[in-house]
């Protein structure tokens, strides 16, 4: 288990900005027992675990010598930038089980789309499931291997998980699945489709007020006769 070291705040509102300033990345400690507190990290360490373990993985969080199991709960980063701004850090107990949403990591590749031309479609990128928090995985793997044929899908049902692990996502549900290559006729016809579809639509006010103008234009040319 990865470790950070954290130390309590008192900087808070737009004071933050002098701990960013100095390296250090404002967050908060909350969850099972814990009553919330302002605290701060080195963000650089904070950045490199992250990488490491992203927010399914479970981490010891030392505050002042006091550890706590802890999961990044929650981040937020700066538009511009892309840097991290502040961290939620939620404590767990280790003997309740927890929810979380885990990433799916596809490996391989299918014969189906290698020697085929099938389209590749990934329908899930992460499921949420429910274990111990020692038990929860930092990613799930995704054999794309075992899909050899066009028309080939894998079902959430279907995923191999860790010991102690629970899928709650619909079991019927579909996380990854090969269609058939499409033809230059099918891709032409899907083009045009688009271009009608977006093409702008006369409403029925529209039409009434293009016929009286018609309607008024033929008037006047009765006139002037």
């Amino acid at each position: 288990m990865q470790e950070l070291k954290a130390k309590p705040r008192k900087e808070l509102g737009k004071k933050v900005e002098s701990l960013r300033r100095g390296g250090l990345l404002p967050a908060v400690l909350y969850g099972e027992g814990v009553a919330s507190q302002p605290v701060s990290v080195s963000y650089a360490d904070f950045d490199k675990v992250y990488r490491q373990a992203s927010e399914s993985a479970l981490l010891k969080l030392n505050l002042d010598g006091k550890p706590f199991n802890v999961l990044i709960y929650d981040k937020k980063k700066d538009p511009l930038s892309g840097k991290f701004i502040h961290a939620d850090f939620y404590a767990v107990r280790m003997d309740k089980e927890i929810k979380a949403k885990i990433p799916l990591r596809f490996m391989g590749e299918s014969s189906a789309v290698k020697n085929e031309g099938g389209i590749l479609v990934k329908v899930l990128q992460e499921v949420e499931v429910e274990s111990l928090p020692q038990d929860l995985p930092h990613e799930i793997n995704i054999d794309l291997g075992r899909l050899s044929q066009i028309g080939a899908r894998l079902l959430v049902k279907e995923i191999l998980l860790p010991g102690g692990v629970k899928i709650l996502a619909d079991t019927e549900g579909t996380v990854v699945l090969i269609e058939a290559p499409r033809s230059e006729e099918e891709l032409a016809s899907l083009k045009e489709k688009v271009v009608e579809e977006a093409a702008p639509v006369e409403t029925e006010q529209e039409v009434k007020k293009a016929a009286k103008a018609e309607k008024e234009k033929l008037e006047k040319t009765e006139e002037d006769k």
